[in-house]
Formats: structure tokens, sequence, C-alpha cells
């Protein structure tokens, strides 16, 4: 008797992490120059996964559920003494979207959606508003 198993996981992406840091600065250059110009002090970092004290900042076990992450402090929430501080970051994670997304039209709509996402949280909006806001 033969048995034949089907695997339900699609195969993953292949995507260089230079072609997915091209397609993070594609969705940047894509955002309204409005809020691109108002990005003080923020770093923009593509990795492949996040390292373990991101994950603890993050509040995440397992790095293939982080697509992106923000550290630093929100407009909202600075104060005078802000201007002698290291930039924040944003990061943008390759492996979670690769694992995350089936197409390459998939991997850059999600890629966009996680950068909006991120700089959001710079702008001083939580993942409550977001939610309510249906950005998810």
């Amino acid at each position: 008797m033969d048995v034949i198993l089907e695997s339900k996981i699609a195969p993953m992406l292949n995507i260089s992490l230079r072609s997915f840091e091209n397609i993070v600065r594609t969705s940047f250059d894509a955002l309204p120059a409005h809020f691109r110009e108002r990005l003080r002090n923020v770093e923009i970092i593509v990795k492949d996964v996040p390292d373990a004290y991101e994950l603890d900042l993050a509040d995440i076990d397992d790095p293939d559920d982080l697509l992106g992450f923000y550290d630093g402090i929100p407009l909202t929430e600075r104060s005078f003494g802000y201007d002698m501080t290291m930039p924040d970051v944003i990061y943008i994670y390759r492996r979670a979207h690769l694992l995350d997304c089936e197409t390459p039209e998939q991997l850059h709509e999600e890629t966009a959606r996680t950068l909006r996402h991120e700089i959001a949280h710079y702008f001083g909006i939580d993942d409550d508003r977001l939610d309510e806001l249906g950005a998810y």
C-alpha cells in the first residue's frame, strides 16, 4: 500500500535579502511625501530574523511570528531633551514575510502594510487604535 502525504504548507518564496531590501525601499518610496518628510531620527533596518533582544522587547517567542518592530519613542511621547538620543529603529523581517506570503505580489503588499504599521507606531498610533481604524 502506498501512502501519499499532501503538505498543506506552501513552498516558501525565495527572495534574497537584497531583493527584499528593495521591496522595503519601494514601499517606503510609495508612501505619501508628507509622511516621509515627517520621519526624523528614525532608521529602517531590514533583517532576516529578529534577534533575542528584539523578540524580548516585542514580547514574541517565535521569530517567524514577527513581521516588523518599532523600537523608539513615538512622536507623541517625545519631550524637550529628545534631540540628543539615538535614532528610533523600524525593523522589517524578511523570513517572517516569506513564510507568510505565497506570491511576490502578496509579499509586496504585506511588506508595505508592515512598514506602514511600524511607521504608525512612530507617529504614536498604537495597535488598539490601528485595529479601530481597520488597519489590520
